[in-house]
């Protein structure tokens, strides 16, 4: 398992990250990529988080898969490109507008070269 950190404001400090991948679509030939999964708390369900995630995540370019867990939380696994992740992370912090993120918990993962992003239901 990966480190895990407490994402919120302000956070300068980053674990390793893991994985180099070739990327000819940007005519780059090594990539950094990041996965991580993220547990989200507070009032994070029946507020279209997991929607405006997903719309979030395309438009930064990030992979993976976000869903609500039975205790009120919601779960994700996010994968791209450093930049995007760390992009993608900050958006969760705060949520959408009727959202209140109190806690979030990021643990670093190996990452797999998922392509795509979608809800679970």
């Amino acid at each position: 398992m990966g480190r895990a950190h407490q994402m919120g404001k302000g956070c300068a400090s980053h674990p390793t990250r893991a994985g180099i991948f070739p990327d000819s679509r940007r005519g780059k030939h090594n990539v950094a990529m990041r996965r991580v999964n993220v547990i989200v708390a507070g009032t994070v369900q029946g507020v279209g988080y997991r929607f405006t995630t997903a719309q979030e995540a395309q438009r930064l370019g990030v992979s993976g898969w976000v869903r609500n867990l039975h205790d009120g939380r919601v779960e994700a696994e996010l994968e791209g490109e450093e930049h995007q992740v760390d992009a993608l992370l900050a958006w969760m912090s705060k949520g959408p507008p009727y959202a209140e993120v109190t806690a979030s918990r990021v643990s670093e993962r190996t990452p797999k070269g998922t392509e795509g992003f979608r809800v679970v239901r």
